[in-house]
């Protein structure tokens, strides 16, 4: 199978490139989720026409757009969506949706593949019961599948996407094996987030230690379900660093995460124009420009909104996040994730590196629901982050970004001056993740630096060496069986 088209090069972060743009087309929804940040239902308010949509093809085809993922609410019930693909498509680029797959008939999937859509994701987050209520309509769960099964006989390109809660780990693996059935490719999982409709639902957020139950449980569905055909992708944020970085995203080229590429190489579009440097982001604060104010190239060049995750560094940082080992290349990870539940991204409980670590010390973290969110799309409420005692389950300590001192609460505010670009430095050069090496000993990423792994001790240089050495003599021995089984075979059919 080819690479997927948003894969990353380094000459995508040097130039910017939007090579990825997931777009809400509209805000009109017909299931009722207890999770949905957007909180989808009805569309917004002065929605883009038709044609102010084909004209925002044409700007990202020009910034060198490589994949557009149509999503909503729900994608299908724009009565023009049709028209959207057939314009992506015309410029050569990927086009794929995210559906809930409620009352996606087979007839709109005949349509929209002819219209040149090549890839579905449908939305499902655990076995019927699970699902369904969680979806808010009986029966989606059965929908969900059968799209998927529908899209499998198409022959076009098929991922399930599943939010991961509290009840949802336990029945991961039989859920798995159900999507397999019916014809998933690829499997993405992410972390519910605390925004819009899941800060009344609170319980549906998982609670950060949670992570170490997790984790060991997708590197062992991993192998599971590459044996199968399925490639398990995690989501941007479920990580990081934890000693399973190295398999869990091995299908991307650096092999570990590189912290948030939001405003980088992707774009998040909202149904009435407006322009995030990630969908997900909350509009308040995140919002770089209007597409019906400005030009779609100005708000991406220029707006200090979208510029964060470009300019951000270790100063941004702060709570456990801003002494970390992996600073300077994980900034925080999800700035969503962190944002919505704490008000300001920069520290990322959600992190298995750093659940392991307080672990070793006797502690982890919870979170609790402090204020709710508003009702808005995409508003957050506020949650404390409480640091406690495993055995005890004493308090130790509870924290908010408000409470940190001055001086490092302004770090993120970026001035504006800053980002102020003139037409000769509106394209300067982006910033290139560092990339980390693996001690081959114990499969944790380390700086290229270090002579001796921070991890197992080990020597880095002979520890690989060694690696190399076992793999030759691996291979070697693979290939010599490999030549007696087709000696045998030959002898056998004597041939």
């Amino acid at each position: 199978m080819p690479k997927p088209a948003r894969l990353r090069t380094e000459e995508d972060y040097r130039g910017n490139i939007p090579v990825h743009v997931v777009w809400e087309i509209t805000l009109a929804c017909n299931l009722k989720c207890q999770h949905c940040g957007s909180r989808a239902g009805k569309p917004r308010n002065d929605e883009l026409t038709t044609q102010e949509c084909l004209d925002v093809v044409e700007r990202l085809a020009g910034l060198g757009t490589r994949e557009i993922t149509l999503i909503g609410g729900e994608a299908f019930l724009r009565r023009d969506w049709l028209e959207i693909v057939k314009a992506i498509r015309s410029h050569n680029i990927y086009c794929a949706t995210q559906t809930g797959a409620l009352n996606f008939t087979q007839g709109k999937l005949e349509e929209a593949i002819e219209a040149g859509l090549q890839g579905i994701g449908v939305s499902i987050d655990g076995l019927p019961e699970l699902h369904d209520r969680l979806r808010g309509v009986p029966g989606s769960y059965a929908m969900a599948i059968e799209t998927l099964r529908r899209a499998k006989d198409a022959g076009i390109n098929r991922s399930v996407n599943t939010q991961i809660g509290p009840e949802t780990i336990p029945m991961l693996r039989q859920l798995m094996y159900q999507i397999i059935e019916a014809g998933a490719q690829q499997w993405q999982i992410q972390l519910t987030v605390a925004m819009g409709n899941a800060v009344d639902n609170d319980s549906v957020i998982l609670q950060p230690y949670q992570i170490l139950e997790l984790m060991p449980l997708l590197a062992q569905l991993f192998d599971e379900a590459h044996s199968q055909g399925l490639t398990i992708i995690v989501g941007n944020n479920i990580g990081y660093f934890g000693p399973y970085e190295h398999k869990l995203r091995s299908i991307e080229d650096v092999s570990h995460w590189s912290g948030c590429s939001a405003g980088q190489t992707v774009i998040g579009l909202e149904a009435d124009g407006t322009v995030k440097g990630c969908p997900s982001l909350p509009t308040v604060g995140y919002a770089g420009g209007n597409v019906r104010d400005l030009s779609l190239e100005d708000i991406w060049n220029t707006s200090k909104e979208i510029h964060f995750g470009r300019l951000r560094s270790i100063d941004d940082l702060w709570g456990f996040c801003r002494t970390c080992y992996y600073a300077d290349v994980c900034r925080g990870g999800c700035t969503w994730t962190a944002h919505s539940l704490l008000g300001k991204p920069g520290n990322n409980p959600y992190c298995h590196y750093r659940a392991l670590e307080l672990e070793k010390q006797g502690l982890r973290e919870r979170i609790r629901k402090v204020k709710e969110a508003g009702e808005s799309p995409f508003a957050v409420g506020r949650f404390e982050l409480i640091l406690e005692s495993i055995a005890e389950g004493e308090t130790i300590s509870v924290s908010s970004w408000e409470e940190m001192p001055k001086q490092q609460e302004d770090t993120f505010v970026l001035d504006s001056s800053e980002l102020a670009m003139t037409d000769g430095d509106r394209y300067r050069e982006g910033r290139v993740p560092p990339k980390l090496e693996r001690c081959k000993a114990c499969n944790q990423f380390i700086w290229q630096h270090e002579e001796f792994c921070p991890y197992c001790k080990t020597n880095v240089r002979e520890a690989n060496a060694k690696y190399d050495e076992d793999k030759k003599r691996w291979e070697s021995l693979m290939d010599k069986i490999q030549s007696i089984i087709s000696k045998d075979m030959s002898i056998s059919t004597g041939k």
